[in-house]
Parts: structure tokens; C-alpha cells; sequence
């Protein structure tokens, strides 16, 4: 298939919307900046199995949307704009505005009640989750690459230019909402208290969301400013994008839901147990 792609022979319909597909569920597996570090900060927040599912959903769908009406119209003639790199660093920058803004108002209303004595509840928008979609979805990287310059350029016809991000967007649905499930699943899986379980998620979510989008911000900043800082990669010799370097969207990845996501997880966990045996 990749051999098909590079030579510039014409795929059939139905190849190449199976291919979309197939693109879509790979790059919802592979560690994407512009999916996971969302979705998981997003899902923690909901501290349970259905809301992940829903904020998963739906932020996936909005990135459906906006790549459906992208190719659409790569199709038309303007993949050449679209898959140019430097559109990655102004998105790096409104996604990390947008992140920062929701963590900041979840940090803020988790305190507030629990300084009111009832429990927090997280500050988890399905319309932030949805925005977070639309912005995350103008990002480029080899999965958009081939979208827009391979698949929809070789749609029969403009009512069809469509169809490859629409699939594309489908198969990385297909992967991102079970995540976000799993990720709200985990917390309740804690065995604490539900407002400690409360507790935590909040925190994590906003500390995510809060302190990530500042990553996201300073790297988009950097790219626009200073590209070298941003362009730097160490092959892993893993023939499939995403995994076959390592660079500064992979090394977002790490740090936003490792460093910063499971980090405030596991360190909240210490804390509400702590105060447990106090009291």
C-alpha cells in the first residue's frame, strides 16, 4: 500500500477510503500530540467510565468534522497550504491557550468547593472538549500529509473530497473514545471514596490542562520564533508515523500525560490517602 502511495499510482475508491480508515485508527493508537494529551485530560476529569466515553466521543467528532472539511478542500486544490509544516506552530498555540484557559477555571472551581465543603466538581465542558477538537484537527503531521496530498486529491469527483478526512476522523474516533473510557474508568477503579476520587480528578484534569497548554503554548511560540528548536528528531527506525522518531510532538506527548497527567494522579492519590488516615 505505502509502495502504491509513493509511486503516484491511482488507488480505487474503496482503497482508498479503507486506507483513510486505516490511517484514522493507526494514528489514534500511536502517541499524537494532538489527541491524547486532550483526550486523557479531558476523560481523568470525568472520573468515570461513561463521561470519558462521552468527552472522548465527542472531542473526536469535532476532529472528524474539521478534517472531513479539510480534505474537502485539499481536494479543491489547496493541499499545498494545508500540509505545509508551519501551520503546526500557530495550532501548538491556540491548543495550549484553550487548554490553559479550561485548567485554569477547573483548578479554580475545585478549590471553590471544596472550600465550601461539598465536593469538587471538575470543570469538564463537552463544548471545550469540542473546540479542542476543531483547533487540534488543523495540525499537520505525516497522517495529514498523506490525507491531503494522496487521498483527497484522488477522490472521482468534488462531492466526494470529503469522504478520506471524514474516515480518517472515524477511525481515530474508533480508538480515542474507548481511551477516554479507559481513562475515566481507571479513576474510579482507586478504591477511595468518591469525594476523594472527586478530588483527585479534578486536580489532575486541571493541572493537565492548565500546565500542558502552557507547553503547548511555549513549543508553539518556540516553532514560530526559533524552528530549530522544534524541528529536531532521532530516528527510531519504527516504519510507522509517529513512532519512527523521536521529536518534539512525541516528547509533548510524554510530558503533558506522563510527566504532568499521571504525575498529579498519582501524587493526589498519596495526599487524599494521607488524609484519610488522618482523620
Amino acid at each position: 500500500m505505502f509502495s502504491m502511495l509513493h509511486s503516484g499510482a491511482a488507488l480505487p475508491l474503496g482503497v482508498s477510503l479503507g486506507f483513510a480508515l486505516l490511517l484514522g485508527v493507526v494514528h489514534g493508537i500511536t502517541p499524537d500530540e494532538h489527541t491524547w494529551p486532550i483526550t486523557f485530560s479531558y476523560a481523568v476529569g470525568t472520573y468515570s467510565a461513561r463521561g470519558g466515553l462521552i468527552v472522548g466521543s465527542i472531542f473526536a467528532l469535532a476532529f472528524t468534522l474539521q478534517r472531513a472539511f479539510l480534505s474537502e478542500l485539499a481536494y479543491l486544490g489547496l493541499s499545498r497550504v494545508l500540509s505545509s509544516p508551519s501551520v503546526n506552530n500557530p495550532v501548538y498555540v491556540a491548543v495550549g491557550i484553550a487548554m490553559a484557559i479550561a485548567g485554569y477555571v477547573a483548578l479554580r472551581r475545585a478549590r471553590e468547593h471544596r472550600a465550601a465543603g461539598g465536593p469538587p466538581r471538575p470543570f469538564v465542558s463537552p463544548g471545550m472538549a469540542a473546540v479542542h477538537g476543531l483547533v487540534a484537527g488543523f495540525g499537520v503531521g505525516a497522517y495529514a500529509l498523506i490525507l491531503y496530498t494522496v487521498l483527497a486529491p484522488s477522490m472521482p469527483g468534488p462531492a466526494y473530497g470529503f469522504l478520506p478526512g471524514l474516515l480518517f476522523g472515524l477511525g481515530t474516533l474508533i480508538i480515542q473514545a474507548p481511551a477516554g473510557a479507559l481513562f475515566g474508568y481507571y479513576m474510579r477503579r482507586l478504591h477511595l471514596p468518591d469525594r476523594s476520587i472527586q478530588s483527585i480528578a479534578a486536580r489532575a484534569a486541571g493541572d493537565t490542562l492548565f500546565f500542558g497548554g502552557f507547553a503547548f503554548a511555549v513549543v508553539g511560540l518556540a516553532g514560530i520564533f526559533w524552528p530549530a528548536a522544534v524541528t529536531w528528531s532521532l530516528p527510531t527506525y519504527i516504519a510507522i508515523p509517529n513512532l519512527d522518531s523521536i521529536n518534539i510532538g512525541l516528547v509533548l506527548v510524554m510530558f503533558v500525560v506522563l510527566g504532568i497527567g499521571f504525575s498529579s494522579v498519582f501524587f493526589g492519590i498519596r495526599r487524599e490517602r494521607a488524609l484519610l488516615l488522618r482523620s
